[in-house]
C-alpha cells in the first residue's frame, strides 16, 4: 500500500484546483435516495478518501450498507462497494473521474470542476445517458452528494442518489 498512498497533494497541482483534498479521511453516510427513495429504510453507508499516486489523484471507496451492517443479500441498487479514482489532468485543468462498482457491474467516466461553491462532475453512463454528480452544502465536516441522470426528454434531471455525509471522528 505504500506505493499507492501519498501524504498529500502533488506540488504541480495548483492549490486553487485542489477540489478533493478536503475529503481525505472517513465519512458516515445517510442515504436518502439510491435509484429510488430509501429514506424509510434508514440506510447507512461509509466513504473513505485518500491521496494516491504521488498525490496526483484522490481515491475513495463508497460502501452501502456500511461494513458493520453487511451480510446476506441486498436488492439491486442498494448494494455498493465501489471505488472512485479522481486524477488531476493539467491538460484540461480539471479532474478525470472514474467510478467502478463491481457489486453492480457499473462504471462511469466524468470530469470534475468547481462551479461556485460546489464540485460538479459531468459525464455519462455507458449507455450514453448524461449524468451529473455533485458535492454541495460543503463544510469542513459535512457535505451532500447528489447524482442525477438526464431524462429522455433531454431537459429534466432526475435524482438517482442523495447522500448526506458527516466526517468520522
Amino acid at each position: 500500500m505504500e506505493a499507492l498512498f501519498a501524504k498529500g497533494r502533488a506540488s504541480d497541482i495548483p492549490e486553487s484546483f485542489d477540489l478533493y483534498g478536503w475529503l481525505i479521511g472517513g465519512w458516515d453516510l445517510d442515504i436518502r435516495n439510491y435509484w429510488k427513495d430509501v429514506s424509510a429504510l434508514g440506510l447507512k453507508g461509509e466513504a473513505h478518501f485518500a491521496w494516491v499516486l504521488e498525490g496526483r489523484a484522490v481515491q475513495d471507496v463508497w460502501i452501502t450498507p456500511r461494513r458493520s451492517d453487511r451480510g446476506g443479500t441486498y436488492e439491486h441498487g442498494v448494494n455498493s462497494y465501489g471505488t472512485t479514482l479522481r486524477v488531476w489532468d493539467p491538460g484540461i485543468q480539471a479532474w478525470r473521474v472514474t467510478w467502478i462498482n463491481p457489486a453492480q457491474g457499473a462504471r462511469c467516466e466524468l470530469v470534475g470542476r468547481r462551479i461556485g461553491a460546489d464540485i460538479v462532475q459531468v459525464g455519462q453512463f455507458p449507455d450514453g445517458t448524461p449524468i451529473r454528480w455533485m458535492f454541495t452544502e460543503i463544510t469542513k465536516d459535512s457535505f451532500r452528494w447528489t447524482g442525477e441522470a438526464l431524462d429522455a426528454d433531454g431537459q429534466t434531471w432526475k435524482l438517482q442518489g442523495d447522500f448526506r455525509a458527516r466526517r468520522q471522528r
